[in-house]
């Protein structure tokens, strides 16, 4: 290859990676020495500077080299980008990811038995944002499919796992009396229980 085409190697992959990469990782996929592929990213990154591209070859600790969009562009890229999946969720879609969460997995017919309403472009918009995923089908007549939620909604509403969600207020904790089969019931929660 001459170094018109491994220059067009290099942006490939680092335009495919999208997170910073190594010099020797780049070196190796091109079969050259690392000195020789640090020297064709640094003219890779005049090139861009010297002709105002939107794209910008940043170079980080370690020998890392990443592809990025030039900030001064930051505004147009906003404006191209999808800007639903930004969108604060609507209380449907909330009340939506509470049943699969506390209940996963769910078939749709479930989830609308629990809300009392048609789910179906809920349902819908939750798997486009990729709060939500399929998982597998459920072995009920019809075999419907089930849903669960995904690691981006931990990390959407900043949970570690989905023991870490709130309990339901009719759920009891391990250190309540009702938990604990030796317990004596408490008065104010037979009342509860049998009126």
């Amino acid at each position: 290859m001459n170094d018109a085409q491994l220059t067009g190697g290099l942006e490939a992959m680092l335009f495919a990676h999208a997170e910073p990469v190594e010099t020797e990782r780049l070196a190796d996929a091109l079969r050259l020495d690392p000195e020789q592929t640090e020297q064709l990213l640094q003219r890779l990154q005049q090139r861009y500077d010297e002709q105002e591209s939107g794209l910008a070859l940043l170079r980080f600790d370690g020998g890392r080299w990443q592809m990025t969009t030039r900030p001064y562009y930051g505004e147009l890229v906003k404006r191209i980008l999808d800007t639903r999946r930004n969108a604060p969720l609507s209380p449907a879609a909330l009340e939506v990811l509470a049943v699969i969460a506390y209940n996963q997995p769910v078939s749709r017919s479930f989830i609308e038995q629990v809300r009392g309403v048609d789910s179906s472009s809920t349902v819908t918009k939750l798997l486009e944002k990729g709060l939500i995923e399929e998982a597998g089908r459920l072995d009920l007549p019809g075999k419907p499919v089930a849903f669960q939620v995904t690691d981006n909604f931990l990390r959407v509403f900043g949970l570690g796992s989905l023991h870490d969600l709130p309990p339901l207020h009719d759920e009891e904790g391990p250190e309540s009396p009702a938990a604990q089969p030796d317990a004596p019931p408490d008065d104010a929660a037979e009342q509860l229980e049998w009126e």
